[in-house]
């Protein structure tokens, strides 16, 4: 799969982040795995986010790490009628059950490093 630079600048500054963050928790100890949760609502695209991974990586400390990437659905809460609903069709935010308008999200928009898997 090609990936070309200009479609891949988010994924990039994404990953340059999550290389703060787990240097910073690593402490010089060596990473196998970051495992992550991403929110459908992130506009995210995981290959593209492991790809930049796999460029931003060599020549540092965390060489031969590896992303793990659990996507975490969209899910909305009616204000009107109470209803939950996990969105298939995005970015469409409307109550599955009345179509009303009026929702909250409550997961979906996640970009969290939950763990991370260090080398023995």
């Amino acid at each position: 799969m090609a990936i070309r630079l200009e479609e891949s600048m988010h994924e990039l500054s994404l990953c340059r982040s999550i290389d703060t963050i787990v240097r910073r928790v690593a402490d010089g100890r060596k990473v196998a795995v970051i495992e992550l949760d991403v929110g459908e609502l992130r506009q995210v695209v995981p290959a593209t986010l492991e790809h930049c991974w796999a460029l931003l990586t060599p020549g540092t400390p965390l060489q031969g790490s590896t992303l793990a990437i659990r996507r975490i659905p969209g899910v909305i809460i009616c204000a009107g009628c109470g209803a939950e609903t996990t969105l298939t069709d995005l970015p469409i935010m409307r109550c599955g059950t009345c179509q009303g308008s009026d929702v909250k999200t409550v997961s979906g928009e996640e970009f969290i490093v939950t763990s991370l898997q260090l080398e023995v």
